[in-house]
């Protein structure tokens, strides 16, 4: 069966500050958009050194490790949040502290390949259940983060969130 095309949410489908995220997200087939990130975020990744990895812009901003550990995090927080709300579980879900979270990664001791392949390897699994997806599930939703949020608007946050995080690379780590 043809996995359904998982169309660009309506705002009220994900509160106001995500929409930072889906507003980045180009037209076309989120699916093939999920796809194609994780190809181009592995490659770009690919070509860097440890020591690239250990950089951070500023003395109180993350490293690149860090950025990417992030993203793979969120992604995890990201896709449980679209698999209860397909489930059709909509208890309301807590957001997460980023600030608290990063540090605790362990990214220091961890290296570039290695985070770069736990996100690939989140991305591969988030591409699986979004590809599982039928009309009903990506249209159903619940509270998370304190605001309204659907499946279907989370695919688009994912998405968003990594080229939010990637742009930021490109623009401050790696000019």
């Amino acid at each position: 069966m043809t996995p359904p095309r998982l169309t660009r949410p309506d705002p009220s489908e994900y509160a106001p500050y995500f929409s930072r995220y889906v507003g980045l997200v180009p037209d076309g087939d989120i699916i093939a958009i999920l796809e194609d990130q994780m190809v181009a975020t592995a490659g770009l990744l690919a070509g860097l050194t440890e020591a690239q990895g250990e950089h951070r812009y500023a003395p109180d901003k993350w490293t690149l490790k860090e950025v990417v550990s992030h993203v793979a995090d969120g992604e995890r927080v990201f896709c449980y949040r679209a698999l209860r709300f397909a489930r059709g579980d909509s208890t309301p879900l807590p957001g997460f502290d980023q600030d608290a979270w990063v540090p605790q990664a362990g990214c220091a001791r961890r290296t570039l390949v290695g985070i770069a392949e736990e996100l690939r390897s989140v991305r591969a699994a988030t591409l699986t259940f979004v590809r599982s997806l039928d009309d009903a599930m990506a249209v159903r939703g619940g509270m998370a983060s304190g605001g309204p949020m659907t499946v279907r608007a989370l695919a688009y946050i994912m998405a968003g969130h990594e080229l939010h995080h990637l742009k930021i690379l490109r623009e401050r780590y790696l000019a």
